[in-house]
């Protein structure tokens, strides 16, 4: 399950907050049909379209 919170500039977060993050933490990630590990290939590939892109979202 995923779980979405914005956090407005400024703001902190609630203990409630800082608690789940910690539990999740713990947690291990589960792969499915849906959502595949990636090959090591793939994640070359993932990281250096990050990396493109946080350079576009800089520039």
């Amino acid at each position: 399950m995923i779980k979405t919170l914005i956090i407005e500039n400024g703001q902190k977060p609630t203990e409630e907050q800082l608690k789940e993050v910690e539990e999740a933490k713990k947690s291990p990630i589960v792969f499915d049909e849906d959502c595949e590990e990636l090959s090591p290939a793939m994640m070359k590939a993932f990281k250096s379209a990050v990396i493109q892109r946080n350079r576009r979202k800089n520039a």
